[in-house]
């Protein structure tokens, strides 16, 4: 087959992004993303003319869009695709899946105006049930798989280049992010802190209007007895976790740490954390949902 014979070991440097996943998820965006970090990004390219794409050691960061819209597009060929790049610079190549769910699809298609590319299935709904099945082997294969259903094009960017700006051809960028337990969980998250068992600010008016970006919130926190033994706790489960993720190939990793309104004890614990791993020489960006920062 093409595929076999698609690499050599003269691009061991590039990075390569198999983007794929739903109509509707947000691989438009995610591809614009990807080209303002740095990344030559090309959509919807047939099989036919892969090859020569990959080949290209003039392109040392590429992202590549295929999904059911592409002309001959093959889960089975996908896979082969990148279980070939990976068998020659096995840390290079990433495949990326968005999935998001049902409700939020079809609406995207009504903003957007688009018809679900499988129109012969019938109705909409009918075309992503079809498309998420033939798709499922590939959200199996992926490296990453994110959920967008509740993300604004804003926050997808973020996600991506929190995940890939700075990363090289190996290594895991890890996001920090704190949030609100009853605006729910962060969708994208692949460990969950949960710090409500700390003292609350929120009782104490003059650090009420405050956040747990503010110092004196932050010696409040501090001096409950339960905060340093958390710290410590979770220092010696990252220490221990974080490298085992990597080795099995995760590039990007969102730790969420949320609290009762995401204003206080999240948003210094998430600090803190992101601190602490930064000291071990992990790549991490820090996020605050509910304060609207990065």
């Amino acid at each position: 087959m093409a595929e076999a014979q698609m690499m050599d070991d003269t691009n061991a440097n590039r990075q390569v992004v198999l983007l794929t996943g739903l109509s509707g998820a947000g691989k438009t965006t995610a591809l614009k993303a990807f080209e303002d970090i740095g990344f030559e990004a090309v959509d919807n390219i047939p099989f036919s003319l892969l090859d020569a794409l990959l080949n290209d050691a003039g392109i040392p960061r590429l992202a590549v869009g295929l999904d059911v819209r592409t002309r001959d597009f093959s889960v089975e060929r996908l896979i082969n695709v990148k279980r070939q790049l990976e068998s020659r610079r096995s840390d290079a190549v990433r495949l990326v899946f968005l999935d998001c769910d049902d409700d939020a699809a079809l609406r995207r298609f009504t903003e957007t105006r688009r018809r679900h590319p499988l129109t012969d299935a019938g109705s909409p709904r009918e075309g992503l049930a079809q498309e998420r099945a033939m798709l499922m082997p590939l959200r199996i294969e992926a490296n990453e798989v994110l959920d967008t259903s509740l993300m604004t094009p804003r926050e997808l960017k973020r996600w991506i280049t929190a995940g890939f700006e700075a990363l090289g051809p190996s290594g895991m960028a890890v996001q920090v992010v704190s949030f609100s337990f009853r605006n729910g969980l962060p969708r994208e998250a692949d460990l969950v802190f949960d710090v409500r068992f700390l003292s609350n600010p929120h009782y104490i008016p003059e650090l009420r209007p405050l956040t747990g970006m503010d110092a004196a919130v932050g010696d409040h926190i501090r001096n409950d007895p339960g905060t340093g033994s958390l710290l410590s706790i979770l220092e010696e489960l990252l220490e221990f976790a974080l490298p085992r993720y990597e080795q099995e190939g995760k590039s990007y990793l969102t730790l969420a740490v949320g609290c009762t309104g995401g204003r206080h004890r999240s948003v210094y614990v998430a600090g803190e954390l992101a601190a602490m791993l930064g000291r071990h020489g992990w790549s991490v960006s820090l996020s605050h949902r509910e304060l609207g920062i990065g």
